[in-house]
Formats: C-alpha cells, sequence, structure tokens
C-alpha cells in the first residue's frame, strides 16, 4: 500500500512498510513555522494509526534538512511574537513529542544544516541519524536572543553528556558531520550522493525485523532515560515475557533455527 500526501509543507509517502516524511519549504531551508508544525504533528499521527508503518524516515526537500526556525516570519510579528510562538512552539512540542512517542523507529536523514530547535531537535529526537559528509549541525538559539527548544536541553546532554551539551547550547559552534559523529550524535556519515541509499538500506533492514519487537526496544530505552538500571530490570523481564507470546517471536525463533528470512506481521 502507498499513501501519499504530495502538497504542502510537509510531504508523506508510505510504501513497503516505509513512511517518508519531507520537510517542504526549501525556498526557505525548511525553517519551521506555525504552519508547517502544525502540518507535521498530523502527518505523524498519520504514521502512529497506519498498521503498515514500520519505519519513518525524516527529510528535507532542497539544500537542507531544517535551518529551524522562520526568523524572517518571527521578525514580522513585531510586538505579536510573543503570541506567535507561543502557538508555533506548542505545535513544535507536540511534533517532537509525537516523533519520540511512534512505535516505529524514526531515522533522521540529514544534508547541508540541520540548526535551530527545529532542526537540531529532530536531529536528537530521532531514534538514528544518518548524515551526509556536507552537513553541518548548529543550536542557534542564544544567538537569536532565544532558549533552546524541541526538549533538546534534555536530548542533546543524554546524548552527549552535560558539559558538552551546556558548552554546545550556549556557544552555538557549527558542528561538522564528522564531529557529530565523534559526539554520538550522528549514528553514520556517508559522501552526499549515496546517503539516499544508506538510508533506503537501513530502512529496509529495520522493516524487516520484528515491529513489536522494535516498538518495545525503541520504548523502554526513551522511558528509561535518567533510571537505574535496577529500577529498567523489572520492565525488561515483563516486556521480554510479553513478547514471547506473540506469533512474531515464534517465527524469528523458527527462521533462526532454520536460517531462513523472517517473515512477520506485527502480532
Amino acid at each position: 500500500m502507498t499513501a501519499v500526501v504530495s502538497e504542502g509543507p510537509v510531504l508523506l509517502d508510505i510504501d513497503g512498510g516505509v513512511a517518508r516524511i519531507v520537510l517542504n519549504r526549501p525556498e526557505a531551508s525548511n525553517a519551521v513555522d506555525a504552519e508547517l508544525l502544525r502540518a507535521l504533528h498530523g502527518i505523524i499521527l498519520r504514521c502512529h494509526s497506519d498498521p503498515e508503518v514500520r519505519v519513518v524516515v525524516l527529510s528535507g526537500a532542497g539544500k537542507n534538512f531544517c535551518s529551524g526556525g522562520d526568523v524572517k516570519t518571527f521578525a514580522s510579528k513585531g510586538e505579536d511574537l510573543p503570541d506567535y510562538l507561543r502557538e508555533a512552539t506548542a505545535w513544535l512540542q507536540l511534533a517532537t513529542a509525537a516523533l519520540i512517542q511512534l512505535k516505529a523507529p524514526v531515522i533522521a536523514q540529514v544534508h547541508g544544516f540541520a540548526a535551530g530547535g527545529a532542526g537540531f531537535g529532530f536531529v536528537c529526537a530521532a531514534d538514528l541519524v544518518v548524515a551526509a559528509e556536507d552537513s553541518r549541525f548548529f543550536s542557534g538559539a542564544v544567538r537569536v536572543g532565544m532558549a533552546p527548544d524541541a526538549g533538546t536541553t534534555v536530548t542533546l546532554a543524554r546524548i552527549v553528556g552535560t558539559r558538552r551539551a551546556m558548552e554546545i547550547l550556549l556557544t552555538n559552534p557549527t558542528i561538522a558531520a564528522v564531529e557529530a559523529l565523534g559526539l554520538g550524535f550522528v549514528n553514520r556519515i556517508v559522501p552526499k550522493d549515496e546517503l539516499a541509499a544508506a538510508v533506503d538500506d537501513l530502512a529496509a533492514e529495520l522493516a524487516a525485523q520484528p515491529p513489536l519487537a522494535l516498538a518495545a526496544t525503541k520504548r523502554m530505552v526513551w522511558d528509561g532515560l535518567g533510571s537505574t538500571v535496577a529500577e529498567r530490570l523489572p520492565e525488561e523481564a515483563r516486556v521480554v515475557s510479553e513478547l514471547s507470546g506473540t506469533s512474531d517471536s515464534r517465527e524469528a525463533l523458527a527462521a533462526v533455527i532454520e536460517r531462513r528470512v523472517g517473515h512477520f506481521e506485527g502480532r
């Protein structure tokens, strides 16, 4: 089954278990405004409700992944900016939370700049990040008189550590792809012309795995942030026992024993 949203600030294609969400304001380097964020939230919810979706890929049209908030729109609001930002950040919060809460793993496919609360924040909220060699990462909130959002005050610190997160968020360096890989908030870097193929391969690999197991693993990792090992052990045991009673689990065990590819139905 293929479902398509082919117009508007956010595009969606669902095929072969992979949902591809594309930020679609290339003329503005995919800078986000309230309209885009509202549309993004709606499309993520559509992925939540579609049982065929096993993996989500988030990318940007044009030269950049996402340049953050649309500062030109912000500046045009004048004294009404606080009200506008309350609306925009509410949609940003909802979209970020929805990405994290998706059952399906989320792959950020990054090229060009991933900047600001949206671009940088979506990268930190993704489960896996594949970046082109020319990618650049930049927080930038303080530089425009704002504060970090999209959860980056938590997610970035959990990924790179408190001191490095503090330095990145306060001093706003532009971080090259190789450095991002070393810091741990990028999983892989590839040549720009190989980015789409590399993400397609990873998405296909994930889509072929037992979806209930992927969803449970993703949820436990996110829910376990800040927990001790002792606190998580009972939950891990409960989930393993629960998964062992599913058809997918029995099929996975049989596939391993019989040395064949498993076929999973999400039940």
